[in-house]
């Protein structure tokens, strides 16, 4: 949902309330995240345990959920943003920082229902412009995800396709797999 603004800068944004769920600026407009849902909750839950299960201990990179990322004249809340450990912004007490004005390394956005697959995209290219080295828009109606790679090429995969992961992050994962995770099976009951 685009939220009407009067010529809003980016540092005047900044100083807005925090609103739930988040809004990002980006192009001179002010839009505000869909409300969580049960797909994009789950897919956003697994795949940071599964990066941060590999990438954590080795100190490589860290995937943070709903992080707001401020660079480029935009601030943007990916659904998940990796960054690498050494880019972590830290206070002197070597704290992770509140505030990140830095691109992620890697974005990943799931789509949510009625959400516009344009300005998602729109999201990860501006990220993909700043730095950002691999852009994921999963969208789960379709079992698909999208891949914004350097230069913006973009690349549609699905099924058992092998997904492109972060480098130095020692991760397997197939689109299959990803959507794999949606399907909750009932426990069987014995006796």
């Amino acid at each position: 949902m685009v939220i009407g603004t009067k010529s809003l800068t980016l540092e005047a944004f900044l100083q807005l309330p925090e609103t739930k769920p988040a809004s990002e600026f980006i192009g001179g407009q002010v839009s505000q995240k869909p409300m969580l849902q049960g797909e994009h909750s789950r897919l956003q839950g697994k795949l940071c345990e599964a990066v941060n299960r590999v990438a954590e201990p080795e100190k490589i990179a860290y995937a943070f959920p709903g992080l707001r990322c401020t660079f480029g004249g935009a601030s943007v809340v990916p659904d998940i943003a990796v960054v690498r450990w050494e880019r972590i912004p830290r206070t002197d007490s070597g704290r992770v920082a509140n505030r990140f004005n830095l691109h992620p390394d890697w974005a990943i956005e799931i789509l949510s229902p009625d959400q516009s697959q344009t300005k998602v995209l729109g999201n990860l290219l501006h990220c993909s412009e700043h730095g950002t080295e691999l852009g994921w828009l999963i969208d789960p109606e379709e079992e698909t995800v999208l891949i914004v790679l350097p230069e913006q090429r973009v690349r549609l995969l699905k099924g058992t396709t092998q997904l492109p992961i972060l480098s130095g992050i020692t991760l397997e994962l197939t689109v299959e797999q990803v959507f794999g995770w949606l399907v909750f099976l009932e426990a069987s009951s014995d006796g």
